[in-house]
């Protein structure tokens, strides 16, 4: 998430109460979690086995639960609970999705490009920004920090932009990590009935132009998919997903978090990604690898009542 207006490292700690170590007068521009820093973003680390990925990352601002040695690039907040004050900042500055009036479900601020078509019991949150043409049938729902390009279709029973599945556990309870990435929907993309597609837990949720959802497809926060993508139903991305140009993924396919798939593969139905995969080739299975592989270890599989039956008659002999 990137601020509007940036805030110093010292009004943060006045904010919160707490000590910093660097410069106070560094700059906060954005708010990210670790995978997705860049330049100028504060990120916040509790676990001490993540220190120094925290503190080599690209992020300016570390919020942490140690005093450590700061580099010199870098601004340090203490605070006891990192997590805890990581959310105070994140409601400080993320607008919190406003209620339209009572009998309304398209919000006034909501901006809404020339022949877009909006079928009724659609609801659209105040910060949604929909560009030209756009075919939004009943009973869509179009929450905080989505934003639709051009000619994008979407089918009823949808929901885009809602919350991160992104919880953080402490062995007695679960705590939600609030949600204040955005969904970006580019141009000419078709997304089906019943899908669900998850803002990024800071930073964004993306579908690439012209790529289509069949029904009944999830993708998590954070996931990338590039353009002329094709899902069939029932397909699950898990978050921080990347999907490069032109894949093909058939139907009930899943795919596990933080993992690229290649540009031009094609995934069979039913299978699970749990790697990364090079581009320009198929892959079938649990766990899925080529299928050309997979098909002749099947060949072999079918053939082994024989072989074994060939090798106990040879025996007798």
């Amino acid at each position: 998430m990137k601020l509007n207006s940036p805030i110093t490292v010292k009004e943060v700690s006045e904010m919160l109460g707490i000590s910093f170590v660097g410069d106070g007068e560094r700059l906060i521009t954005g708010i990210n979690e670790i995978h997705k820093v860049e330049k100028g973003d504060l990120t916040f680390v509790d676990i001490e086995k993540y220190y120094n990925k925290a503190l080599k990352s690209a992020a300016t601002i570390i919020l942490m639960n140690k005093e450590v040695e700061c580099p010199e690039e870098k601004s340090l907040l203490i605070s006891n609970n990192p997590f805890s004050d990581y959310k105070k900042i994140v409601n400080a500055f993320w607008k919190i999705e406003d209620m339209p009036e009572k009998g309304e479900m398209i919000h006034p601020e909501a901006k809404i490009g020339k022949g877009s078509k909006i079928f009724p019991g659609v609801y659209i949150a105040p910060d949604v920004k929909i560009g030209k043409d756009c075919l939004i049938h009943p009973f869509v729902a179009l929450h905080n920090g989505t934003i639709l390009g051009d000619r994008v279709v979407i089918k009823s029973n949808t929901v885009i932009g809602g919350d991160a599945f992104y919880y953080k556990g402490d062995g007695t309870q679960y705590e939600k990590w609030p949600s204040c990435g955005r969904t970006i929907i580019q141009d000419d993309v078709h997304i089906g009935s019943s899908c669900s597609v998850d803002k990024g837990v800071s930073g964004d949720t993306i579908i690439g132009k012209q790529s289509k959802l069949d029904n009944q497809v999830h993708i998590a926060h954070g996931v990338e998919i590039g353009e002329r993508c094709l899902f069939a139903a029932q397909v699950g991305v898990a978050g921080k997903a990347i999907i490069e140009d032109d894949v093909t993924v058939l139907g009930q396919v899943g795919i596990i978090k933080a993992i690229r798939v290649g540009a031009k593969a094609t995934i069979l139905s039913t299978s699970l990604i749990t790697k990364s995969i090079p581009g320009g080739k198929t892959y079938y299975g649990n766990p899925a690898r080529e299928v050309k592989i997979v098909y002749k270890e099947m060949a072999a599989l079918r053939n082994l009542p024989d072989w074994m039956n060939k090798l106990n008659e040879s025996d007798q002999d």
